[in-house]
C-alpha cells in the first residue's frame, strides 16, 4: 500500500485476535485519545477506506486494518502518518495522511473506558458472519472500526444487536 511501517498481519476469528492482541486493547483503557489518522484521497477528500485506521492514546497508536470479508490486522506503533504514502503514480487520485475527521474529532481528548471485541453474529447466516470490530467506550460514546466487507467502516454508537461483545480486561 505504500505506507511507511505498515506490516500487516492479518487474523481471522475472535480467538485468535484476542489471543494476538486481546490484553494490549485492554491495557488502553484509562488513556486519552489524543489523535487519529486516515488516509484519505487529495484530489476529492474522500477517505480511502482500504488504509489502516490510525488512533493515538498519548504516545501509544493502535493500527486497525480490515481486510477480504474476515480478516483483521491490528499494529503497534509502526505506521509513520507523516511520511508520504508512495507507489500510486500509476492510479489517478493520490492517498495521503489526513488528521480530521469529525466522527473521530468528537473522542480526542476523552479518556478510554473499555476495550471490546465485537463478533457479527447475526441470527440468519451472511457474509459477515464472524467477522471481527474492535469497539473503543469513552465517556461520552463508543468507536468502532469495524469490517466493511473489504474495508474499514468506521461506527458511531451503540453496536447493532447481531453483535456479540467480548469485553477485554486488564
Amino acid at each position: 500500500m505504500g505506507i511507511s511501517g505498515f506490516r500487516p498481519s492479518f487474523l481471522v476469528g475472535i480467538e485468535a485476535v484476542r489471543q494476538g492482541h486481546g490484553s494490549r486493547l485492554a491495557a488502553l483503557a484509562g488513556r486519552r485519545l489524543t489523535g487519529f489518522a486516515l488516509a484519505r484521497f487529495a484530489e476529492d477528500g474522500d477517505w480511502f477506506a482500504d488504509c489502516p485506521v490510525v488512533l493515538d492514546f498519548n504516545g501509544i497508536q493502535v493500527e486497525v486494518c480490515h481486510w477480504k470479508l474476515d480478516e483483521l490486522s491490528i499494529g503497534w506503533d509502526t505506521i509513520d502518518t507523516e511520511a508520504t504514502i508512495t507507489g500510486w503514480e500509476w492510479f489517478e487520485l493520490t492517498p495521503q495522511w489526513s488528521h480530521g475527521d469529525e466522527r473521530l474529532e468528537l473522542f480526542v481528548g476523552q479518556e478510554l473506558c473499555e476495550v471490546s471485541l465485537l463478533e457479527w453474529r447475526p441470527t440468519e447466516h451472511d457474509l459477515a458472519a464472524g467477522t471481527v470490530a474492535v469497539e473503543f467506550v469513552f465517556g461520552e460514546g463508543c468507536l468502532r472500526i469495524a469490517n466493511g466487507l473489504d474495508e474499514n467502516r468506521i461506527e458511531i454508537g451503540a453496536a447493532q444487536p447481531d453483535y456479540i461483545r467480548h469485553t477485554l480486561g486488564r
